[in-house]
C-alpha cells in the first residue's frame, strides 16, 4: 500500500481494510494518539485515549481533538463507499459538545455513518463517546466527492 497507483485502483473499502492490517494510520492520528479500529461500508470507527499534550489553557482536553476524531469518523465513512479513483474532502462540519473531556476520561470511540451518499456530495454523521457509552459530542458533515 506505500504505492499511490497501487491504491488508486482499488476502492476506498478495500484501502482502509489494508491500512487497518497493516497497521498503518496517518500523521495525524500518531500525532494525536488515535487509530481506525473498524470500517465497514458506510461505517467508520476511531479510538483515542486523549493525554496533557491535547489540553487547553483551561485545563481540560482541548475541543479541537472531539472535533478531529468526529472529522475523521465522518470523512472515513465516506472513503468506504468511493469507487476506485474517487476521493472526497470535507465541505463542512458542526460540532455540538455535550460533556468535557480530561485525562480521566479514558479511552474514547468516534463512529461515523454515511447517511446519504450521492455522485457528488454525501452527507455523514458522527457521536464521540467514552468507554461507559456517554456522548461527549457529535457531528454531522456534509463532503465533497471527487474524482483522483
Amino acid at each position: 500500500m506505500t504505492d499511490t497507483l497501487d491504491r488508486a485502483a482499488l476502492s476506498g473499502l478495500d484501502q482502509l481494510r489494508a491500512m487497518i492490517a497493516s497497521d498503518a494510520q496517518p500523521p495525524i492520528g500518531r500525532t494525536l494518539d488515535f487509530a481506525l479500529v473498524e470500517v465497514e461500508e458506510g461505517r467508520a470507527v476511531f479510538q483515542g485515549k486523549p493525554d496533557i499534550r491535547v489540553y487547553n489553557p483551561i485545563g481540560s482536553v482541548h475541543g479541537g481533538y472531539a472535533a478531529t476524531l468526529l472529522d475523521s469518523a465522518c470523512g472515513i465513512a465516506v472513503h468506504s463507499k468511493l469507487a476506485p479513483g474517487q476521493g472526497y474532502t470535507t465541505l463542512e462540519l458542526k460540532i455540538s459538545y455535550v460533556r468535557g473531556m480530561t485525562l480521566d476520561t479514558g479511552v474514547v470511540r468516534a463512529e461515523g455513518v454515511v447517511i446519504s451518499m450521492g455522485r457528488r456530495v454525501a452527507f455523514a454523521e458522527a457521536k464521540l463517546t467514552d468507554a461507559h457509552g456517554r456522548v461527549l459530542a457529535t457531528a454531522t458533515s456534509t463532503l465533497l466527492v471527487i474524482a483522483s
